[in-house]
């Protein structure tokens, strides 16, 4: 990066190289530091799926679905990007054994002779096989933490329509005083408990979730640079690598969008408790019965968020604010270029 100071085509293609590679380190990092406290949550999980009737599994299905085919695309998305990533590389490397003058991956400077045999040919393949770690480690872990964003979301749709059933029935009066109490409390208490759960994925992915929120920002305004200083500056690129560019591209939207359709579901359905109550017979209940609803009211006024290092929160509108900024950030890159 110092050797290429100066250059702004050369530093920009630097960080576009290191930019996702370090996030990927860092997301790995992140889970294996809190990994006793997500096999917790993942013990949650499993109990979930375990102790659900038929209902409420038929609920956490059509989730699991979505979720499924989420992750599905996203690791598509990555698979084809990583294809063409290899298949062009390889070629690559094969045209470039005889020659004298060698280009890597990534043009890094290395403190050792990395056009000589077998310097260059081992540097070549350690680079070539980081960019599909990387690929996988992001893909695996955005996967991992939207998913369990998703089964939040379909507990929380559980909830609603226990509740809804508890109250209908005791408007019916096809239960007891006693029995809507006990139901009651055994919703608010379980009410708490998806709260700390949400708060423990958020707590765990906050920070990392900072930076990448900030790396997927430049990436889009890197690659973008790239691409537009590739046609401006008249650059031979051939056809899989401009595919590459743009699978690219691609990968880094599809990534920050599920966090950012999750995140959105979860606060949707997290606020959609309290709502949940009014569309019960709550009006066809005794006054102190009533009142006793107001605990779960109260419990759903702030909705349950994935934040990015606590100054933002992932959302569909933050998916489009980071389009905006990487594009305004480009902008001044062609300022400075010029």
């Amino acid at each position: 990066m110092l050797r290429a100071w100066g250059n702004v085509t050369r530093v920009v293609e630097n960080l576009a190289s290191a930019n996702f590679s370090l996030l990927a380190l860092n997301k790995l990092i992140t889970t294996w530091y809190h990994g006793e406290t997500l096999r917790t949550l993942m013990t949650s999980v499993v109990t979930d799926w375990r102790t659900s009737n038929s209902w409420e599994r038929d609920t956490m299905l059509n989730i699991a679905r979505r979720g499924r085919s989420l992750a599905f695309k996203c690791y598509m998305a990555v698979t084809s990007g990583l294809s063409i990533y290899l298949c062009f590389n390889l070629l690559k490397l094969y045209r470039n054994l005889p020659l004298q003058q060698r280009s890597l991956v990534y043009r890094y400077s290395y403190p050792y002779n990395s056009q000589k045999s077998p310097n260059y040919e081992i540097t070549f393949i350690i680079q070539l096989f980081g960019g599909v770690y990387t690929g996988l480690i992001n893909c695996t872990i955005d996967c991992f933490v939207s998913i369990l964003l998703l089964h939040m979301c379909a507990q929380l749709i559980n909830l609603r329509t226990t509740l809804n059933n508890l109250v209908n029935e005791l408007a019916n009066k096809s239960i007891s005083f006693s029995k809507y109490k006990e139901g009651l409390s055994m919703i608010a208490i379980r009410h708490q408990h998806l709260i700390r759960n949400v708060k423990t994925i958020d707590g765990c992915y906050s920070a990392v979730l900072f930076i990448h929120m900030i790396a997927a920002t430049f990436q889009l305004c890197l690659e973008t640079f790239q691409v537009y200083t590739m046609i401006t500056d008249n650059v031979e690129i051939s056809l899989m690598k401009a595919g590459f560019l743009l699978f690219y591209v691609f990968i880094v939207l599809i990534q920050l969008y599920t966090y950012c359709y999750s995140a959105e579901r979860l606060i949707t359905e997290s606020t959609s408790i309290a709502y949940g109550v009014y569309e019960c017979k709550w009006y066809d209940l005794p006054v102190k019965e009533a009142k006793d609803l107001m605990f779960i009211v109260y419990g759903s006024t702030i909705p349950l968020r994935l934040t990015a290092g606590k100054f933002g929160v992932f959302s569909i509108e933050m998916f489009g604010t980071t389009i905006k900024t990487s594009m305004g950030y480009v902008s001044a890159l062609l300022a400075i270029k010029d």
